[in-house]
């Protein structure tokens, strides 16, 4: 049997063109496909962190070191310069396979430059949890920094000293 898993992920990429005229498709700085292991005309997913949409398209390779996310087409309608986005690939893996699998995960700041790179994503946890209580990362800063604790009543925001 083979499963579906995540093979590869640009974590908050910048979109920099959206260009409805242009060839469908998601225009991606070369060097950043050849970072995450994404190929040209891979499919490849597309989720907006700015506004929520969601889409799958395929990959092209675009000039090297240009900081380029272009989503082209009609995708173009669901993206806007500037706005965050995740791209994912995924992989078709035996249970073999998948003993040794580790996803390439490539984050980037506003600019598109890389900041880090990892196979592994933090398990999330729940700081505290009390009848109808719990506390979530608000900023994508580290865990020792901001939260937000909801309550069935109200939502308060805590600071929580290093």
């Amino acid at each position: 049997m083979q499963s579906l898993f995540l093979k590869a992920k640009l974590h908050k990429a910048c979109v920099t063109h959206a260009e409805p005229d242009y060839e469908g498709s998601c225009a991606i700085d070369g060097s950043l496909l050849d970072t995450a292991g994404i190929r040209e005309f891979e499919q490849i997913q597309i989720y907006n962190i700015s506004n929520g949409e969601r889409l799958i398209t395929y990959a092209i390779r675009a000039e090297e070191n240009s900081g380029i996310i272009s989503v082209n087409g009609a995708a173009a309608h669901k993206a806007d310069v500037s706005d965050r986005v995740i791209i994912c690939a995924y992989g078709s893996y035996t249970e073999a396979e998948l003993l040794n699998h580790k996803p390439n995960l490539v984050y980037m700041d506003d600019l598109n430059n890389i900041v880090k790179s990892s196979n592994s994503i933090p398990v999330q946890v729940a700081w505290a949890r009390s009848a109808g209580t719990f506390l979530t990362n608000t900023s994508g800063n580290s865990w020792l920094e901001e939260f937000q604790c909801q309550t069935a009543n109200s939502i308060q925001f805590l600071k929580v000293s290093k």
